[in-house]
């Protein structure tokens, strides 16, 4: 190879953004890096705006903070560290009230130390005390849909009022559809290891750290904020990786040639051509896929089975006065049976203390779920009033805000269904050297799992760059 090394980066946010810094580490300063974005911005579905006064995050808010990558990506970057939660606690709405979000569980599913009564029906209560001494028939390294698994094992409600709830907060998705193995992996390893009941294996599985444990074991906050909000650390990453971003383009076809790629960018009435020698697509899992079909079949038909779910979030800002009946609480997640509209309301200002003290109380309201798309085609106006009527039911909050903020996510989020893990490996596998892939569809949709596959994909890449 000679001159300098060129590489392509697919896909302008975190993953994507991420990608370029590490490229830039381990290709050192003459390598031409390129990030394509088809947005007008980066940061994909992280996204800060002005929200009455102060940055607020409209994508995701927070990343588990017990994972290393974004304290280490920050402190690398010369960023603020962290900012975290306060004391306050979480609700759930089901069953027509709203009770505490219970501890002792596993991501929704029951350990012998859930205390469950404030939730369930006597019935329901009943099902989770019958569950340890049911037989239990599972095949080590077999997938299930976990909402399945939870109704076949404890009944209906632990499902509908506890594990989609919260699962839903975390992929737009419904629990039916998600599979166990990619979405809890410590408690699929407890039923492998010889697990004799569900209960038995959130034990396990909550035991070494009680990080994915609503119960909040020790070992420090489990969530992190970026302070100024996530277009902070996009802007540092952006600058760091000293990268050619271009913004508002669309790559629509990739090849191989003269020992590397090609790639087609912008409209075939005006096509522009980039030859590099390596790519990392940071890329949805559709739109990997239909790159992707011409150079590796194998990985795309893989990365085209994988669904995305739509959502929106809707952030409000009222005054303090005229949000006195709001509960101390840092939200509520709501059961997917519930007639509301909203899936979750997060109480911003009193979760985080940075986004309080300005005489303003900000919120901000999740809605949809997997297959529910068409209920949000509606305007702006008519999603802010039904996140009113809801925060009426479920706050006493009936003034009319000060500020709001609509921000649609089309395709935002991969759902990990049963056999996801086989996916991935398929994907991965099937990459012929000079490619690389990284994201959200991966191993994780949180933060750091993006920014740990971001750093994979570069690694990958500067190996196969590197002279034999």
């Amino acid at each position: 190879m000679t001159g300098p090394v060129r590489v392509a980066v697919v896909g302008g946010g975190i993953s994507g953004l991420a990608a370029a810094h590490r490229l830039r580490a381990l290709l050192g300063p003459a390598a031409r890096i390129t990030v394509l974005e088809r947005r007008d911005r980066v940061g994909g579905v992280l996204h800060t705006v002005d929200l009455a006064g102060r940055p607020f995050d409209v994508g995701a808010e927070a990343f588990l903070a017990r994972r290393p990558e974004v304290p280490a990506l920050l402190a690398e970057l010369g960023l603020p560290p962290a900012v975290h939660p306060t004391a306050a606690s979480a609700t759930v709405r089901a069953g027509g009230r709203t009770a505490p979000l219970p501890g002792g569980t596993l991501l929704g599913v029951p350990t012998s130390a859930a205390r469950l009564d404030a939730l369930l029906s006597g019935r329901g209560l009943a099902g989770v005390a019958a569950e340890p001494g049911r037989p239990l028939d599972w095949e080590p390294g077999s997938d299930a849909a976990l909402g399945g698994l939870l109704r076949e094992r404890f009944g209906d409600e632990i499902a509908d009022r506890l594990a989609d709830p919260l699962l839903g907060g975390v992929y737009a998705g419904r629990v039916d559809s998600l599979g166990l193995r990619a979405t809890i992996p410590a408690l699929a390893a407890a039923l492998d290891a010889g697990a004799p009941s569900l209960t038995a294996a959130a034990d396990r599985a909550s035991t070494p750290t009680g990080s994915a444990s609503t119960a909040g074991a020790p070992g420090g906050p489990v969530f992190g904020a970026v302070p100024g909000g996530y277009r902070t650390l996009l802007d540092a990453l952006a600058a760091a990786a000293r990268a050619d971003v271009r913004l508002g383009v669309t790559v629509r076809e990739l090849v191989a040639h003269g020992g590397g790629w090609r790639l087609a960018l912008g409209p075939t009435t005006d096509p522009e051509v980039l030859d590099v020698d390596a790519v990392v697509l940071a890329v949805p899992a559709p739109a990997a896929a239909k790159l992707l079909a011409g150079v590796a079949p194998a990985a795309a038909r893989a990365s085209g089975q994988i669904e995305l779910a739509s959502s929106v979030v809707v952030a409000l800002a009222f005054r303090e006065a005229d949000a006195a009946a709001l509960p101390p609480t840092s939200g509520t997640l709501v059961a997917a049976d519930e007639p509301l509209h909203v899936k979750g309301v997060t109480h911003s200002g009193t979760k985080w203390a940075h986004l309080a003290g300005d005489g303003l109380v900000r919120l901000r309201a999740s809605l949809g779920r997997f297959g529910e798309a068409p209920t949000l085609q509606v305007d702006d106006d008519e999603l802010v009033a039904r996140v009113r009527a809801d925060l009426a039911v479920l706050t006493g909050i009936t003034a009319a805000p000060v500020a709001a903020h609509v921000q649609r996510w089309g395709g935002g989020l991969p759902q990990y269904g049963v056999g996801h893990l086989d996916r991935i490996t398929a994907i991965e596998g099937g990459l012929p050297a000079g490619l690389a892939v990284a994201g959200a569809a991966l191993h994780g949709v949180g933060v750091p799992a993006c920014v740990a596959t971001a750093r994979a994909a570069a690694g990958r890449i500067a190996a196969a760059l590197s002279p034999s």
